[in-house]
């Protein structure tokens, strides 16, 4: 690869604390919105009763075993681990005028450990997930007094870790609000238009407030926001399928608009105009607004095509979007389509776009591995699949894109979001559990734990171009 990968670049890999560790009512943790999925996003909001359980109650049990974890990502090489803090487990329900001292007090030891191996966090500050009793009590981000409950959160974090983190993110994926309300912004799966879009404009403005108060508080850090990086193509050279597929890649832009740019773009004035949604935003919130990231990260696991005529046409589900499948274009066990040429376009859309450091926070390939009769476990398809897209990499540094690190989406097995299996497995480390929670828990290198360990060794050297 010639040395593209910048020296500084930051390796590592992605998780999340709803889907990793588990303890969900450990030490004076409150029950989170993602407590009451235990199918997974697209599974129905059940209520909680003594004595049940979930997948993810217990997870992988990193709350307990991360010092273990954390040893085997230094073993690969990170300089980089992006997780989030259960926002639960600092605010229980959300609306305490005091934090719970044992949850900050977890993410302290956490912090340290990773410390000791000089890998630096990533934080998101809320990743499909928030207390369920903002929810109950308020209506999740319907309501404004959420905005305050969040900037409180986050100003009580910021302040806490302001000498171990420096790279924050304020809301994961936060344009998948748009089609599952009640993961993103708290609102049941039937609200219409003007609600989601109006809980969807008090998030803005309470990313904005965390993005002024890091600015404060961590001097030295840097806050980005976080997309789903769902990029989609013409599916043919019609002036119809090319409109209809600027206004649904702006369907999504509009929030890394906003938040780059730090005002509601022309676009979204007429959108709400022709579909009559009424959104109450006050000149405060302009003025806040205005106080932008200081970069973009995003996740790309898959491309798609879009069309003025959809109905002529069957759809391929990703994790959270449909989209019209790409006729050039193999597909993954779960259906998503494989496109690595779709992450360096990506990657210079947006940088053309915004003009700011990018960072890939999530990427990889959910398999069914399969353990072979003497213990190793060859996830070459894997292999395959990170190194294709890092090749793009590569290329789109070479195009001149600032590109400040990747953190693969789960560096060891965990609970998937989407209907929270473990059998869906991304990991360089295999985790012994199965999705009817039976399993040691054991953890296990797989043949990719190895090959990544060499690309961040060789800084990118070792992957290999194909053709």
């Amino acid at each position: 690869m010639n040395g593209k990968f910048p020296h500084d670049f930051l390796w590592g890999g992605a998780v999340a604390a709803n889907q990793v560790e588990g303890a969900y009512l450990t030490d004076g943790k409150g029950l989170s919105t993602s407590d009451l999925q235990p199918q997974g996003i697209f599974g129905a909001i059940t209520p909680r009763h003594e004595g049940d359980s979930g997948i993810k109650d217990l997870a992988i049990d990193f709350y307990h075993r991360y010092p273990q974890d954390i040893a085997l990502f230094a073993e690969m090489g990170f300089k980089c681990l992006r997780t989030s803090i259960a926002w639960a487990r600092i605010f229980p329900q959300g609306d305490e005028e005091t934090p719970n001292e044992a949850g900050l007090a977890f993410y302290d030891r956490l912090f340290d450990e990773m410390a000791k191996y000089g890998i630096q966090p990533l934080i998101t500050l809320s990743h499909y997930e928030m207390p369920y009793g903002l929810t109950q009590k308020y209506g999740g981000w319907g309501s404004r007094a959420t905005i305050g409950f969040f900037e409180r959160y986050a100003r009580t974090v910021f302040e806490r870790y302001k000498h171990k983190v420096k790279h924050w993110l304020t809301f994961n994926e936060i344009n998948m609000s748009l089609h599952a309300p009640f993961t993103g912004v708290g609102l049941p799966a039937d609200s219409d238009k003007s609600a989601i879009y109006q809980a969807i404009h008090h998030q803005l403005v309470a990313s904005a407030r965390a993005v002024k108060a890091c600015h404060e508080i961590v001097p030295q850090g840097k806050i980005g926001n976080m997309l789903l990086g769902g990029i989609l193509y013409p599916l043919s050279c019609k002036p119809e399928d090319l409109l209809e597929t600027q206004r649904q890649n702006r369907d999504w832009l509009f929030f890394g608009d906003v938040q780059a740019r730090g005002y509601y773009p022309a676009y979204m004035q007429r959108f709400f105009r022709e579909n009559g949604i009424q959104v109450a935003i006050t000149e405060e919130d302009r003025q806040t607004l205005r106080e932008t990231i200081d970069f973009i990260s995003f996740s790309y696991y898959m491309s798609g095509c879009a069309t003025a005529d959809p109905e002529q046409y069957e759809t391929a589900r990703g994790n959270i979007l449909d989209m019209v499948p790409n006729p050039h274009l193999a597909s993954s066990e779960w259906g998503w389509q494989i496109d690595p040429i779709g992450l360096r376009y990506l990657l210079n859309v947006l940088y053309d776009r915004y003009q700011k450091p990018l960072f890939i926070v999530e990427n990889g390939l959910g398999a069914k591995d399969r353990v072979e009769a003497d213990g190793s476990i060859n996830d070459d398809y894997r292999i395959n699949y990170l190194n294709d897209h890092l090749v793009q990499v590569a290329e789109a540094i070479d195009d001149g894109v600032e590109v400040m690190g990747y953190t693969s989406w789960g560096p060891i097995d965990l609970v998937s979001a989407s209907k929270a299996e473990m059998s869906k497995r991304y990991g360089f480390i295999y985790v012994d559990r199965d999705d009817a929670g039976n399993g040691s828990l054991e953890r296990r290198r797989k043949n990719s734990f190895y090959w990544y360990r060499d690309v961040i060794h060789s800084n990118g050297n070792s992957l290999k171009q194909k053709g």
